[in-house]
């Protein structure tokens, strides 16, 4: 069944009459689906003074309606009222609306031949003023039939609008005469007449139809013609005849000979600029994201017969002015920005889009150089570019206003009824590019630039990175010309597998036959060369990079200069804030800058890194800077107070007795927590060991540093690390002849072997430390270093010898009153009297347990509970031994001290292997090796499948406990004596007759009272 509000009311096509039913009709048809309170229908049947038997009269016109609409069903009583049921597409004022919807959406993205079609669709319906005879027009009209009237007189503007657009102007100049004289203060209309007879010969009546709606503004509103209607007037004026038809433009450069990669991002490019282009597409098809979709003609969704536009608004549509009221994102056209550094290929990749989408833009293609960063150039003016653009399109010279805003206003005009493709390159600025932007769906842009141009509202940003390494090789061949092998893969990293640089290097190879890519490759390996040999004829990198330079502010160009200067592959704000001698702030701002001209990558907040070529660059900067020593020195010290913060966090002087971090360093600030600090000096480590290797020979605060960072390798169980830290640092201060450093270095380098139990190693340099201490006098650090000696003899099987160290060092605490150091002797004298009575040695240590307990250092008290569990090793009671495991691995948690953690867990697994909880010893070895193989800790990786062969033999798999302790041997190897001699046993064992059980396990002592740098 069909009803029709789009003139007098009719049922089916027939019309209801003026009478009290269709009045009723009326009144529901107003909110189809909803229900309308009875008091409503009262008033729409009696106005204000219903009679006293209104209740039961409207009961009665219900039930007349019924059989009116043939239906008991379609008219429900649902208090507190009644509603009328209406199917999709039987009033024909909702399918009027969803045909304007759709036109308005087509109106918006420029797809005019749909606007023609869908106002031509929702004029049809129009049958006269809606509900005519239902109503006196003195009482005013209903705000539906308001509402539908304006609506008429929206699309009615659009049809027009299409009409000329698609450049259909004979026949529409009646029409449009007709509307202006019922409206005469529709400025919309009186635009398009002008408009109509324009392009029909007709100027005169044309600028006829513009003075008299500006008298009649005058006049009867005291203003002017809006802008829309001046800017058609200006063309008139500007232009006595029509313009002529010119050949589209076709700016666009050659597209690259040898264009290579990136076909997500052409595919991705294509998909943003097409997007408008493709009105067809449907909810559920396979558009791609972002096409918009037409909505298909139907009845407006029950509840919201008026929602034509946004939810927000309270209009129906638009004003009258649509070209200020409609919402920005309708009026632009689609946008994508291609930002990343120089020589990274942006202008090739938006040349190549652009071309491969001709057909998709029949009006042309612009193509502009907006110099934003270009050598020896200055960018080019909005005004320039306005007019060079204008130029193209036929506009003659004399013709562009003066001013940079009426110029675009006439570029807007020109381009809105096209579909044309702009490419505007090298883009210095937000601002320079918002003027040239089309408001016409049907055009689109490409921008290039170093910056995102974050500024500028609308855009699809496409930041652009180095190419891939295949892609690289492939473009290195193409351009080259010849068959590349041996070192081209070595050079294209050298290249940083930036375009502009390959492309130099390909050239290079092009022009000398002899020179191989391996050589090449050797001459840009120089550091401090290898920009030269990235210059060739009119292709350079320094001078793309002097470029993004010179356009810098002040503080971002001593950023960049800074970087330089201490060459690092990363930074931080805080160092760099210290490099340039200036506020945090300051430097964030002037690394933010860097980042939005892509001479920095921001890797993370906060975090910033350079291109290969672009700390070449730098390091070139910082070669001519005076200050350059001094800020290098200032870098040094924040990193070296950084790690000594660090390590007070680790290993707190409270908790863990002396400190091995120096005393104050520099100013950076404290960490908040164990996290936090562990998280710094994972993120570091590349960066302390660069400027190790780097400033060891040149500053002592090198020393500082690396001492510094101990904690932080011995906790993560960084041994190699570790290990050539210390080579570096002893070196130098050898060279140096600073006998206090030295005395550092030795200590914590054999302190290094011997977490890598490297027991030898570590008992020669810990001796040469213990030297150099009682030379300077340093009672404390001597103690220290004869408790290590100790605890490193009674690991080499030397007992006898291994006591009187500890003694001398026992006696040293005491006289020092040092309650941590005693704890530390008493903890390795259990280990050395395990050997011959381990009852005395768990006696040893519980009196340390007890001293950590009284001072609150963690480390103490696990140390102890890990010792007291192997003792009860040694006496073969297992049920004793795990509980002390487990307390000793509850106290460091899953991010505690690697070392003292890895020995408490060799020890968990060996008892519940022995207690028959086989299948959680098999777990945490399992978790043990992960973590073993991924520190590179060779020596618990070892004690580890010691363990995991003895669960495999225990349950009968001779083949897979020999792979595991053939594994166990390797990793042992040169390093673990007495741990290596075990495997080797049980190995020997294995083809005896009858399992041997009972074999003391092997441990590390770190957990065994912890060797102390010096």
């Amino acid at each position: 069944m069909r009803f029709g509000l789009l003139g007098p009311l009719t049922v089916g096509g027939a019309p209801v009459g003026s009478g009290k039913v269709g009045s009723l009709l009326a009144a529901l048809l107003m909110r189809p689906g909803r229900v309308v309170p009875s008091d409503d229908l009262k008033l729409a049947l009696w106005g204000d003074e219903p009679p006293a038997s209104a209740t039961a009269s409207l009961h009665n016109h219900v039930a007349r309606l019924r059989r009116l609409l043939d239906s008991e069903d379609r008219v429900r009583a649902v208090p507190p009222g009644y509603v009328l049921r209406v199917g999709p597409g039987e009033l024909d004022s909702q399918v009027f609306e969803a045909h304007a919807r759709v036109a308005l959406a087509a109106h918006n993205q420029g797809d005019w031949p749909v606007v023609a079609e869908e106002t031509a669709a929702a004029l049809a319906l129009w049958r006269g003023a809606p509900l005519s005879g239902l109503y006196d027009p003195e009482d005013g009209e209903p705000a539906l039939v308001q509402r539908l009237a304006e609506t008429r007189l929206l699309v009615l503007e659009w049809k027009y609008e299409a009409e000329l657009r698609l450049g259909r102007h004979e026949g529409i100049g009646p029409e449009l005469a007709a509307l202006t004289a019922e409206f005469p203060l529709r400025e919309a209309f009186h635009r398009q007449l002008m408009l109509v007879l324009y392009r029909t010969g007709r100027q005169a009546e044309a600028l006829a139809v513009h003075q008299r709606l500006r008298r009649t503004l005058v006049e009867e509103l005291g203003v002017d013609p809006g802008p829309v209607v001046q800017e058609a007037y200006q063309e008139i004026l500007r232009e006595p005849t029509p313009r002529a038809e010119l050949p589209a433009p076709a700016q666009l450069p050659p597209g690259p000979a040898h264009f290579t990669g990136r076909d997500e991002l052409v595919r991705e490019l294509r998909v943003v600029l097409t997007q408008g282009r493709r009105p067809e597409a449907r909810a559920g098809s396979d558009a791609p994201p972002g096409t918009p979709v037409r909505t298909p003609c139907g009845p407006t969704p029950p509840g919201d017969p008026a929602a034509l536009t946004e939810p927000a608004r309270t209009e129906t549509f638009p004003p009258r002015n649509e070209a200020t009221a409609r919402p920005e994102s309708a009026l632009a056209a689609p946008l994508a920005v291609i930002t990343g550094m120089a020589g990274v290929g942006k202008s090739a990749l938006a040349v190549q889009v652009a071309h491969a989408l001709r057909e998709e833009f029949p009006d042309g293609q612009l193509y502009l150089n907006l110099r934003g960063a270009t050598p020896g150039l200055t960018a080019l003016p909005p005004i320039q570019a306005i007019a060079a653009l204008l130029n193209a399109l036929g506009v003659d010279s004399r013709s562009i206003p003066d001013t940079a805003d009426a110029a675009a206003a006439l570029l807007r005009s020109r381009l809105a009824p096209t579909r044309t493709l702009l490419v505007l390159d090298d883009a210095g600025s937000a601002a320079q590019v918002r003027p040239l932007l089309p408001a016409g769906g049907g055009c689109a842009v490409v921008v290039t630039s170093r910056s995102p141009l974050a500024a500028l509202d609308g855009a699809t940003r496409f930041p652009l990175a180095p190419m891939t390494a295949a892609e690289s090789l492939r473009l290195l061949r193409a351009v080259s010309g010849r068959e590349l092998a041996e070192g081209a893969a070595r050079l294209v990293d050298l290249c940083g597998r930036l375009p502009l640089a390959l492309r130099v290097a390909a050239a290079r190879l092009a022009a000398r036959s002899a020179l191989t890519p391996d050589a090449l490759a050797g001459l840009l390996d120089a550091e401090d060369g290898r920009l030269d040999h990235l210059e060739y004829d009119d292709l350079s990198v320094r001078r793309s990079l002097a470029v993004a330079l010179g356009a810098l502010d002040p503080d971002a160009a001593l950023a960049l200069r800074r970087l330089g200067a201490l060459d690092l592959p990363a930074y931080e704000v805080p160092v760099v804030a210290r490099l340039m001698g200036l506020p945090e702030q300051r430097a964030g701002a002037a690394l933010d800058r860097l980042v939005e001209v892509a001479l920095l990558d921001e890797t993370s907040y906060g975090r910033y890194a350079p291109h290969d070529l672009v700390r070449d660059f730098a390091r070139e900067l910082a070669a001519h800077d005076e200050e350059r020593e001094a800020a290098v020195e200032r870098g040094l010290r924040w990193y070296a107070e950084a790690a000594r913060q660090s390590g007070l966090v680790l290993a707190p002087p409270e908790r863990e007795g002396p400190a091995r971090v120096p005393d104050p360093v520099g100013d950076a600030a404290p960490f908040p927590d164990t996290a936090a600090a562990l998280a710094w000096g994972d993120r570091e480590l590349p960066a302390v060991v660069t400027l190790t290797e780097r400033y060891a020979h040149r500053s002592p605060t090198v020393f500082l540093l690396v001492r510094a960072y101990f904690s932080h390798l011995q906790y993560r169980g960084k041994y190699a690390a570790l290990r050539h830290l210390n080579r570096f640092v002893l070196t130098a201060a050898r060279a140096s002849g600073d006998r206090v450093a030295q005395a550092h270095a030795l200590g914590d380098l054999a302190g290094a072997h011997f977490l890598a139990s490297r027991i030898e190693e570590a008992l020669a340099l810990n001796d040469e430390a213990i030297a150099l201490w009682q030379e300077l006098g340093e009672r404390g650090r001597t103690q220290r270093t004869l408790a290590n000696r100790g605890m490193l003899l009674e690991r080499l099987g030397r007992h006898a010898e291994a006591a009187e160290p500890l003694e001398r060092s026992l006696a040293l605490t005491r006289e020092l009153d040092d309650a941590y150091g005693e704890a530390i002797i008493l903890s390795h004298l259990g280990n050395l009297y395990e050997h011959t009575d381990a009852r005395l040695a768990i006696d040893y240590h519980e009196r340390s347990l007890a001293t950590g307990c009284r001072i609150g250092s963690e480390l103490l008290v696990h140390t102890a509970h890990c010792n007291i569990g192997y003792a009860h090793v040694t006496l073969g009671e297992w049920a004793d031994a795990v509980g002390h495991f487990e307390r000793a691995l509850r106290i460091l948690g899953e991010q505690g001290d690697w070392h003292g953690r890895s020995q408490s867990w060799v020890g968990l697994v060996r008892v519940l292997g022995e207690l028959g909880r086989t299948d959680e010893a098999y777990a945490a070895c399992a978790d043990l090796l992960d973590q073993a193989v991924e520190r590179c800790d060779a020596y618990t990786e070892g004690l580890g499948r010691r363990e995991y062969g003895r669960l495999e033999r225990s349950r009968g798999r001779a083949a897979e406990a020999r792979a595991q302790w053939e594994l166990a041997l390797k990793a042992l190897e040169g390093g673990a004596p007495k741990a290596y001699a075990e495997v080797a046993e049980l190995l020997a064992g294995l083809d005896a007759e009858a399992w041997r059980g009972g074999a003391v396990a092997g441990r590390s002592g770190a957990g065994r009272g912890g060797a102390e740098g010096g």
